[in-house]
């Protein structure tokens, strides 16, 4: 678990005695029986009890926010290097509000100096008593002096007026400074952020969220035709520019670029759920092709080529489906997160056979909001729920009692991790309260951002490890 518990009022979890009584039994008595691990989404806190982060469990952790929650966000594919591994980093993000009562906008922001370390999984054992607390660490920031702590990362952000809440807003793959978003006003609007962009790349001080701006900035083009306000929406990653918006009225439709800040949608949807469609995503391999998800509790499968109508679909949850993910890495493999709390995998190339899925998980009991393949392993992917809980699997992953017991041979201690948790689960970070959306950085291997209501999270997880070549070789 990344979260342990803190009782500052209790010495011991099951010790109601005086403060006295507490500090006598936490340095004397000796547990008869093994401390039982708290579950996050199963054990309820008991009064006077909260959860504490262990720093240990990421090699970085940062939280922010702009001032008012964002439902969604994506992160800007920047010039920086294309595999990036040391400390410090630089992210790119564009974002939107949901403001009530006051002027939504859309952020585009900034943050540098992002430290971190890279820890091994097991401490190397040594003999040296004078070895300081950071010698388990293989990497650490250049920019650190001896005996300071690392300087804390720069946020900068600009942002532009936007009409209504941000429902969601995504990032060209291809052209990274065009961006398209879904508006609770029903408009889906795209929009070139490049001046934006180039102004954070140049500058260097720190730009306060509550002391900047907003500008007023005019759309590339405003499409109007959906009937009603929408949150599926998604560029190809085979064609700059090609993109298609789904809405609450099951109605999907196509924008095809005439030129660099023109596009051609059709007015004609491609029709075939019968309720809200709540994501899409193009296919990582084939141009026109496309997968949908909708409440009403399928998967369709789309081809531009042949009409209006799905080339195939099927029942994917016994609730609404609310999120959908392209394997980019493994093609076959499509992810599936439910209002149920459940999430799937599937193998397309079973669908005509009936019986797809591959895996299907129920570790999470409230809806799922966000799942993501990761860019850089194919069997990892993350989820997020409403239970306040992001988790990250890896569905290559088998127990192993000799190598477990091997591992706790090696650190010398017991570990009583809850037998029925599923071994692909390999991270739980918590703290942050509703969250909605998640995406791993494309050029930083190990990299999560998430955004729920009480602001972002930047997570580095220090068991989440990638063979990568070094970052100069794919620079």
């Amino acid at each position: 678990m990344v979260r342990s518990l803190k009782n500052p009022k209790k010495a011991k979890r099951k010790n109601k005695g005086s403060k006295k009584a507490d500090e006598s039994s936490s340095s004397n008595a000796i547990p008869s029986m093994p401390a039982k691990v708290w579950q996050p989404g199963v054990d309820a806190l008991e009064e006077g009890e909260e959860l504490q982060c262990d720093p240990s469990a990421y090699n970085s952790l940062h939280a922010f926010h702009i001032g008012w929650p964002c439902l969604s966000f994506d992160v800007v594919r920047d010039s920086l290097g294309l595999v990036r591994t040391e400390f410090p980093h630089t992210i790119y993000c564009v974002t939107g509000t949901q403001a009530n009562n006051a002027p939504n906008s859309i952020g585009i922001f900034k943050i540098s100096n992002i430290s971190g370390k890279r820890r091994e999984l097991v401490p190397t054992k040594t003999s040296n008593a004078d070895t300081d607390m950071d010698s388990d660490s293989s990497d650490s920031d250049e920019d650190e002096i001896e005996n300071e702590g690392p300087k804390a990362p720069v946020f900068q952000v600009r942002k532009v007026f936007h009409e209504g809440c941000v429902n969601r807003i995504r990032a060209m793959p291809q052209k990274p400074h065009i961006c398209a978003t879904w508006g609770d006003t029903g408009h889906v609007q795209i929009w070139d952020f490049g001046s934006h962009l180039n102004a954070l790349a140049e500058a260097e001080t720190n730009v306060s969220k509550d002391a900047s701006t907003v500008s007023t900035q005019t759309p590339l083009v405003k499409f109007t035709g959906h009937k009603d306000e929408g949150y599926a929406i998604d560029w190809s990653p085979l064609v700059p520019g090609r993109l298609v918006s789904g809405d609450c009225k099951n109605c999907i439709h196509l924008w095809e670029p005439a030129s660099d800040s023109t596009w051609n949608v059709d007015s004609k949807p491609f029709v075939g759920h019968t309720g809200s469609v709540e994501d899409l995503q193009w296919s990582p391999t084939e141009p026109y092709v496309f997968a949908s998800s909708s409440v009403d509790k399928t998967i369709a499968i789309w081809d531009t080529r042949l009409g209006k109508s799905p080339a195939t679909s099927f029942k994917a949850h016994n609730t609404d489906v609310n999120v959908i993910s392209w394997n980019r890495l493994a093609s076959c493999m499509l992810a599936s997160g439910s209002d149920d709390g459940t999430f799937s995998i599937r193998d397309l190339r079973l669908v005509k056979e009936g019986d797809s899925v591959v895996a299907h998980f129920e570790y999470h009991k409230h809806p799922i909001t966000s799942i993501e393949w990761s860019p850089h392993e194919a069997s990892t992917l993350a989820v997020s729920s409403s239970d306040n809980q992001l988790t990250i699997w890896d569905l290559s992953l088998e127990r192993d009692e000799e190598e477990e017991a091997e591992f706790k041979a090696k650190i010398q201690e017991e570990v009583h991790a809850p037998t029925d948790l599923p071994p692909q689960l390999l991270f739980v970070h918590q703290g942050q309260k509703d969250l909605k959306e998640l995406h791993w950085h494309t050029q930083i291997p190990g990299m999560l951002i998430s955004t729920a209501a009480d602001g972002f999270n930047i997570l580095m997880p220090s068991n989440i490890e990638t063979n990568l070549p070094p970052a100069n070789a794919a620079a």
